[in-house]
């Protein structure tokens, strides 16, 4: 860690164009903060997350590529990111050059490869294995989110889809309902609680791989997310798991339009791996 800085950097992940993608702080070398600190200079900056690395477990990964990182949003600490994954590995490969990095996160061991594609750095992260759950109070999400049931896709069945943070998966049957997104803050925080969630995942489907997402976030003081890896890796599983696209597929999301934050997220799942596998570029916002 003695070579890398204490500085905050910002950086936003998933776009190529500062203007886009998620924003997330990061500090490479967080070894002299504790929790406070980290939460005060989440909380400063005010993006969705931050990341802040210290020292791998013993063992984990290969010397001087491998870290521990925790991530906190401006309210509170998260299990896992995948915005400011994607962002960190950039930024670490700056720095000591592209290649394979191991994460240890509070849902796992999380590893990314970063390769420069056309000149553009390139993060691929591999989530820890996920799990659907059922939704047994769909009807007060619904109205928290002012959506009655015909404004769902009745081809995606409502699901808690999980890959390193829960994450509630809900279709709708139009565009132009996942464009209006207008829900009551206080409630859907309280709701959120009860159920351990980190973001709900709004999705339309354009075609087969290609898929409008938002992510309203309001747990981490935010009222939505521009661009969610963790959300994304998420949904990878639930098509999966339901069939709804084959074992082996590559998926395109786009996130952040209607934020004016435009987003790009690529999803790939392999046949014989149970993990989801998250790529996006990342640029420094400063």
């Amino acid at each position: 860690m003695t070579n890398l800085s204490s500085e905050v950097l910002r950086y936003t992940a998933f776009a190529t164009d500062p203007a886009g993608g998620n924003p997330a702080g990061i500090v490479l070398d967080a070894s002299a903060l504790d929790d406070a600190a980290m939460l005060a200079i989440a909380a400063d900056l005010g993006y969705s997350e931050s990341a802040f690395l210290t020292a791998p477990p013993e063992g984990l990964g290969e010397p001087g590529r491998a870290f521990t990182i925790r991530y906190f949003s401006p309210k509170a600490e998260v299990s896992f990111c995948g915005h400011a994954t994607v962002a960190t590995a950039v930024a670490l490969a700056e720095r000591i050059g592209p290649g394979a990095l191991t994460f240890a996160t509070q849902a796992g061991t999380v590893p990314v490869e970063v390769v420069e594609v056309d000149g553009v750095l390139q993060a691929t992260l591999t989530s820890v294995e996920p799990h659907l759950d059922e939704v047994t109070d769909l009807s007060e999400a619904l109205d928290i989110l002012r959506w009655g049931k015909d404004d769902l896709d009745a081809a995606f069945p409502p699901r808690i889809a999980y890959a390193g943070a829960r994450h509630l998966v809900l279709a709708a049957a139009t565009r132009e309902r996942l464009a209006d997104l207008d829900y009551d803050f206080d409630r859907l925080t309280a709701y959120m609680t009860r159920h351990d969630l980190t973001t709900v995942q709004l999705v339309w489907r354009e075609s087969e791989h290609v898929f409008h997402v938002r992510d309203p976030f309001p747990v981490g003081g935010v009222v939505e997310d521009p661009a969610t890896g963790a959300a994304a890796a998420a949904f990878g599983a639930y098509l999966r798991e339901l069939g709804m696209v084959d074992s082996a597929a590559t998926l395109t999301l786009h996130q952040g339009e209607d934020m004016g934050r435009p987003g790009l997220l690529t999803v790939e799942l392999r046949d014989g791996d149970p993990r989801v596998h998250v790529s996006g570029a990342a640029v420094s916002l400063s």
